[in-house]
């Protein structure tokens, strides 16, 4: 990475004077009282594990990213992004800067709001999961496709697939219909229709500028009796990002996000269990230049 940005990795936080409420797989959660602050790390999970190696610069991209995407949507539903700038942030009654040297560049100040306990995920493209269940089924998540789709093969239409979230171990996959009973039908109705508006538009920009998205996960929340889309959108943490120039359907394709790493952990022999092991320096650079060329191609911003 001669010539990048320079970044000391941050695993974690602990900032004594604000209320920890939540430590993630990736993000730290602070309560303002009358704000959240989401903090980024550079902790990378894999298999529903936290790997023990934090990658350099990633929380400075998923933060930036996300607060860019959030932006570039704000027309089709509202999130709960108000700033990724400290001094911003300190207007605000809310005087960080004394941390400036762990918060500034991966810290989001957002609106507080009641997680809906869906996850909702739009798939463009046959990848994954979704393709081995097709190779078994002739569906994904159980909605029968057509035969003679391929391994990458873009699908006719985005598929909405709904996932109850687990607080440990893997979400679970559900039917549009289980997702009604659990926010309500007008509730599942607002979700699905935004992820979809919200996967088409982002999939055009980014197909303009190089970039596949194959698939990506949402989540949103209840603010004031209205949904609004919260945590992290559109980052190759949620999404499978694939370069257009190498795409050819019919077997696994080149990533910009994380499947770099999931290749490596599958050839090193590790069982999936954990504690997640450590990455070899080189493979943790590798993951930061690809993450970073999402960036650069989706945002036109040289750096984080």
């Amino acid at each position: 990475m001669a010539g990048g940005p320079v970044d000391k990795p941050v695993f974690e936080t602990n900032i004594p004077e604000l209320k920890l409420v939540n430590r993630g797989k990736v993000r730290d959660i602070y309560d303002l009282d009358s704000h959240i602050l989401i903090v980024a790390t550079d902790r990378l999970s894999a298999y529903d594990s936290v790997l023990a190696t934090p990658v350099p610069l990633k929380g400075r991209i998923l933060t930036k990213m996300a607060e860019f995407w959030f932006d570039l949507i704000s027309d089709i539903i509202p999130n709960h992004c108000i700033t990724t700038d400290l001094d911003k942030m300190k207007e605000l009654g809310h005087d960080l800067t004394v941390h400036a040297d762990v918060l500034d560049g991966r810290s989001m100040l957002v609106e507080k709001a009641e997680p809906l306990l869906v996850e909702c995920v739009v798939r463009g493209y046959l990848a994954g999961s979704g393709w081995r269940e097709y190779q078994d089924r002739q569906s994904v998540c159980g909605i029968k496709l057509a035969a003679g789709y391929k391994q990458g093969s873009r699908l006719r239409d985005p598929l909405f697939t709904p996932a109850t979230k687990a607080a440990e171990g893997h979400d679970e996959n559900i039917s549009f219909e289980r997702a009604c009973e659990i926010v309500g039908a007008d509730v599942a109705t607002k979700m699905k229709d935004a992820s979809i508006a919200v996967y088409n538009k982002a999939r055009e920009y980014a197909l303009e500028r190089g970039i596949i998205i194959a698939d990506t996960k949402l989540e949103f929340g209840m603010k004031d009796g209205e949904v609004i889309l919260i945590d992290e959108v559109l980052t190759p943490d949620s999404s499978r990002f694939w370069p257009q120039d190498s795409y050819t359907p019919g077997g696994a394709q080149v990533a910009f996000d994380k499947q770099f790493v999931r290749d490596y952990l599958d050839a090193s022999g590790w069982d999936h269990q954990p504690p997640g092991p450590e990455l070899p320096e080189k493979v943790a650079g590798k993951t930061t230049e690809k993450y970073l060329e999402a960036f650069r191609r989706l945002t036109g911003r040289d750096k984080p």
